[in-house]
């Protein structure tokens, strides 16, 4: 039983001998005791005054009594109506034992349901950016702790991989490239194809210019400029299954995901079933077709599809253009229904940024609409912008940052950094230290963009987050590798004595300094952390944890020996304390994705 448990077992006992009265749970009120006071749990006694009447200290300073004579409670103050509790180091020692013994311990029991987590969303006409990276970084680590939280987990991609920017990049390839190809450039596909995204952009505005400059306005010369009608006229061949048009587009995303994976891979993410539009937008023009039969929807004059939603508090939304073809709404129906056949979802998680939140609102409505059970269970896991400081890093076009920039600088930066620290390190090789900057590179971007609450805009700072002091990945990675460090030692010590190092042993007669109880207590508080971060899908909360469990550690490790404790018994319970600080840090930081690295 947890703490919580057990001492509501023994207050309403106390009660029941005290006031003969049989309490309930929702009388029984926990809390953390504050700071200020002594004690390591605190009972709020306003709930038993009137069963007692009597003052609430009195009945604090009765119940604390009672208590007192568990083996639980070692001794007790009572502040007006809060009863503050210290409990027995034999307990807290337990407890530690107790993490021990459990391989996956934070892990909460299995649920029995399904949640699909959709994450990344790439459009197949440029490379991954800055924003995809907070986007997958997100979902991965929403995914992980929500398998953590007893879920089964679905980890899903939907890939743009049709429309008109899709065709501006394949029109551009046929004008511009020569028959260029990742192998004769030298280059990812998805950075190559970007290019020549950024290509027809650069052209049609020129043609734009022009046609301006000839008298005609804006907004006609954007939809007159010769290469707009031919993007749109190869969307229509796309669409009719023209068999150049889809040759082409097959070769080109044939090197787009090549790229992607290779992006996915280094980043650490990954997924179970990835999902194509070119597959879904004929499922959901069938549903608009079924929805316009149904009078859910209507047809204008021009033959365009619509959904009325103004009594729904919004207004009017586009379902299918007035040449057929389908727009993003369209396609996500047609998703949304693949997906609840293919898997016997129980809640749908949508990680997508704030900006999309009144598309996911209308999504909701249309497919409860439609009549599909699942509209109204739809989760939008919403989430801010992040950008970088200005001067601090540019991208190839001088206005995006792509994933493959960003790794390769914190990467960099990592080396750099830890080159010395590295240095002193006896026997690594070469490769042993790359291997160790990536991990440190990677985990510092992840770290940072995740200890920020996901709902806010955030600023991301290389140099910032690759500092290994202050609540950073590195820093939290760096005293996962001390404790190492120490367990090695401790372990070949062991050896040179002929003692074993992993033999059994008993701590019940401990007596715990304050750090050492500090540091158990937070251990103790990591399964409630794990429910937290679930229930709120909020990675911050185990970045924020992580944090301080490596905050008091290094307190502890600052303040008492471990490997040069001359007390056997102490000696061992520090390095028991130790052990199990590692394997709840190292247990955290996968939730984030992030690596921890042995050495540093």
């Amino acid at each position: 039983m947890t703490l919580e448990q057990q001492l509501s077992v023994l207050v309403k006992a106390a009660v029941k001998a005290l006031y003969n009265v049989d309490a309930d749970d929702s009388q029984i009120q926990l809390q953390k005791t504050r700071p200020e006071f002594e004690g390591n749990i605190t009972l709020v006694v306003f709930p038993f005054v009137k069963l007692a009447r009597k003052a609430p200290a009195q009945v604090a300073a009765e119940i604390g009594e009672e208590l007192a004579k568990s083996d639980l409670v070692a001794k007790y103050n009572a502040v007006q109506g809060f009863l503050n509790l210290v409990i027995d180091d034999a307990f807290w020692v337990k407890q530690l034992e107790s993490i021990d013994a459990e391989a996956n311990y934070g892990r909460q029991p299995d649920r029995n349901k399904l949640m699909m987590v959709e994450y990344s969303s790439p459009n197949t006409n440029k490379p991954l950016h800055l924003g995809h990276v907070r986007n997958n970084l997100l979902g991965y680590s929403i995914a992980k702790i929500q398998e953590a939280n007893g879920w089964k987990v679905v980890k899903t991609n939907i890939v743009n991989d049709r429309g008109i920017h899709i065709c501006k990049s394949m029109l551009a390839w046929l004008k511009f490239g020569n028959g260029e190809t990742p192998e004769t450039s030298g280059k990812k596909g998805d950075h190559l194809i970007g290019d020549y995204y950024v290509r027809f952009d650069k052209e049609y505005k020129a043609q734009i210019a022009k046609l301006i400059a000839k008298g005609m306005d804006e907004e006609t010369a954007k939809r007159e400029a010769p290469l707009m009608l031919e993007a749109q006229e190869m969307l229509r061949k796309w669409e009719a299954n023209d068999p150049e048009v889809r040759a082409l587009w097959a070769k080109m995303n044939s090197w787009v995901y090549a790229g992607f994976d290779e992006t996915y891979q280094r980043l650490g993410v990954s997924f179970d079933k990835i999902y194509y539009e070119s597959n879904t937008y004929l499922e959901g023009k069938s549903e608009v077709e079924k929805g316009l039969a149904s009078g859910a929807f209507y047809r204008r004059e021009d033959g365009s599809v619509w959904a009325d939603l103004t009594k729904d508090g919004l207004d009017e939304k586009l379902l299918l253009r007035s040449d057929g073809t389908s727009v993003y709404m369209t396609q996500d129906i047609g998703t949304a229904k693949l997906r609840f056949q293919d898997y016997p979802i129980d809640k749908m998680v949508y990680v997508v940024g704030n900006e999309q939140e009144y598309h996911f609102k209308v999504l909701s409505i249309l497919l409860d609409r439609l009549g599909f059970p699942f509209g109204k269970e739809l989760v939008h896991f919403s989430y801010g912008m992040v950008e970088l400081p200005n001067g601090k890093m540019k991208s190839r076009e001088g206005t995006v940052v792509d994933a493959d920039d960003l790794m390769d600088k914190m990467v960099d930066d990592a080396k750099e950094i830890s080159k010395d620290k590295v240095n002193t390190l006896q026997g690594i090789t070469e490769a042993e230290a790359n291997e160790i900057a990536r991990k440190v590179g990677l985990g510092a971007l992840k770290y940072f963009i995740l200890k920020v609450d996901p709902r806010k805009n955030m600023l991301f700072n290389p140099a910032e987050s690759i500092d290994f002091n202050g609540n950073t990945g590195p820093f939290i990675q760096y005293t996962y590798a001390r404790i190492q460090s120490v367990l090695r030692k401790s372990y070949s010590e062991a050896i040179l004595q002929q003692s074993d190092p992993t033999a059994e042993r008993s701590y019940s007669e401990a007596v715990l300094a304050p750090k050492e109880l500090a540091l158990i207590q937070r251990l103790c508080e990591y399964p409630a952390i794990v429910r937290n971060a679930g229930d709120n899908f909020s990675p911050a909360v185990i970045c924020n944890y992580a944090y301080d469990l490596a905050c008091d550690f290094n307190s502890f490790y600052h303040d008492l020996s471990i490997l040069n404790e001359k007390d056997e018994a102490k000696r061992a319970l520090r390095l028991l304390l130790a052990k199990n600080v590692a394997k709840v840090l190292n247990s955290a930081m996968s939730l984030l994705g992030i690596e921890m690295p042995e050495r540093m």
